[in-house]
C-alpha cells in the first residue's frame, strides 16, 4: 500500500471537508433559490410616500436636522450643539456612523417572514443600559462614517434583497439623517414600511413629527418603576412616565398590530418587554398599565432571553438569567391583565413558548 507523507494526509482531509460542506451546501441553496423572498405586497403604500410627494418628508427632516442645533430629540434634551461637531449624552454629532446593515432573521416572526428584516444598525444610544446586548455598537459606538446618500442606498438594497421592512434599530439621535434618507430612497423607489426599533422613551414632540411616516413602531416597554430606570439606565428616571406617554401616541398613529393575509406586519404598535431577574423590570406593572392604557388585543412580545451583558455582573441582582419560575408568572399576568395578543420569546435552549403557551390559552 503506497504511503502516505502528512502533507498529502492533511490536504486530504481538507478537500474531503470541502466536498462534504458542498454537499450540504447545495441543497440549501437550491432550496434558498427556489423559495426567493417575495417583494412588497403591491397593494401596499407606506406612510412617507404621501410626504415624500408633496414636499413635506424633506422638510420635516430639515426641521429635525435644525434641532441638533441645540439638540433636543430624545428626552435628554442634553442641549449640545451636535451640528458644530459636539457629541450630546447619545455620544453622537452629526456625523452619521453605522454599524451594519442586513437581513435580520431573528425578529419577530411577522417582521421576519422569508426575506428577513431589513435591519440597519445605527451606533450610540441615549439610554445607555448597564446591562445592553449591544454595548458594543450602542456605548462604544463601533461602525463607520456614513453619509444620508449612503444610508438611503441600503435602504433600496436591502429592499432588493427582499427584506420585508426597513428595521431601524436604535434610531432616535439620528433621526434628521433618516428621514431625509427615506425622501432620496422613496425618490428612487423605497416602497418597503419603515420600523422605529426604540427603546421606547421617545418625546411626544418628535414622536408628532413623525406622524404620517412611521408604518410600524417597535418600542421596548424596560420598566415601570423610575428607581430602577434611574439605577440600570444612566440616571432615566424619566422613563416610566415618558414611555407610557409614547406608548398612548404611538397606538394613535398606527393603530393595533395586525399580520397581513400573507403572514407580514406592515403597520401597527409591537411593543416587547425584556423579564428581569429579581423583578428589576418590573413586569407586572408593566403589564396591568398595558392593560388598563391600551387596547387588549395590542401586540405585546414578552421577552425571557434576559442575560447578563456588559456591566451587569455588577448588580448582583441582574447578574443572572431569568428563572422558569421568573417568566411563568409573568405569563400568567398577562392572561389576568386579559392581554390577547401575547407572544412568547423563546430563550436559547429552552422552548419556553411552547411549554407555556397553554396558559394563555387556559
Amino acid at each position: 500500500m503506497e504511503k502516505f507523507s502528512r502533507r498529502r494526509f492533511i490536504k486530504l482531509c481538507f478537500y474531503c471537508t470541502l466536498a462534504g460542506l458542498g454537499i450540504m451546501y447545495l441543497p440549501f441553496v437550491r432550496r434558498r433559490s427556489i423559495e426567493a423572498p417575495a417583494h412588497p405586497d403591491p397593494h401596499f403604500e407606506p406612510s412617507y410616500l404621501k410626504f415624500h410627494n408633496s414636499g413635506e418628508l424633506k422638510k420635516r427632516g430639515e426641521t429635525l436636522w435644525q434641532m441638533m442645533e441645540n439638540c433636543q430629540l430624545c428626552p435628554r434634551r442634553c442641549g449640545v450643539n451636535r451640528l458644530k461637531g459636539r457629541k450630546g449624552f447619545c455620544h453622537a454629532s452629526s456625523q452619521l456612523i453605522i454599524s451594519s446593515y442586513h437581513p435580520h432573521f431573528g425578529e419577530e416572526k411577522p417582521l421576519v417572514g422569508r426575506g428577513g428584516s431589513g435591519a440597519i444598525f445605527f451606533t450610540h444610544c441615549g439610554f445607555r443600559c448597564v446591562f445592553c446586548i449591544n454595548w458594543e455598537i450602542s456605548l462604544k459606538g463601533v461602525g463607520a462614517p456614513r453619509s444620508i446618500d449612503d444610508l438611503a442606498a441600503m435602504m433600496l438594497r436591502l429592499q432588493s434583497r427582499g427584506c420585508h421592512n426597513i428595521n431601524l434599530v436604535t434610531p432616535t439621535h439620528y433621526l434628521p439623517h433618516i428621514i431625509l434618507a427615506v425622501d432620496k430612497a422613496a425618490k428612487e423607489g423605497l416602497r418597503l414600511p419603515l420600523v422605529y426599533n426604540t427603546c421606547g422613551g421617545e418625546r411626544l414632540e418628535i414622536l408628532k413629527i413623525l406622524d404620517g411616516i412611521i408604518d410600524i413602531y417597535l418600542p421596548d416597554c424596560k420598566y415601570s418603576s423610575p428607581d430602577m430606570a434611574a439605577k440600570y439606565s444612566s440616571g432615566g428616571w424619566w422613563y416610566p412616565e415618558v414611555t407610557q406617554l409614547a406608548l398612548v401616541e404611538m397606538c394613535r398613529q398606527v393603530g393595533v398590530a395586525m399580520p397581513a393575509s400573507d403572514g407580514i406586519m406592515y403597520r401597527g404598535l409591537m411593543i416587547r418587554h425584556l423579564v428581569m431577574p429579581n423583578g428589576v423590570s418590573g413586569t407586572k406593572e408593566v403589564i396591568e398599565w398595558i392593560g388598563a392604557n391600551l387596547p387588549k388585543d395590542t401586540y405585546f412580545n414578552l421577552m425571557s432571553q434576559y442575560r447578563p451583558c456588559h456591566k451587569a455582573f455588577d448588580y448582583p441582582e441582574i447578574s443572572r438569567r431569568i428563572t422558569l419560575r421568573e417568566y411563568e408568572d409573568a405569563v400568567r399576568w398577562t392572561k389576568k391583565a386579559g392581554l390577547k395578543n401575547v407572544h412568547l420569546q423563546t430563550t436559547a435552549g429552552l422552548k419556553l413558548g411552547e411549554r407555556l403557551q397553554p396558559i394563555l390559552s387556559v
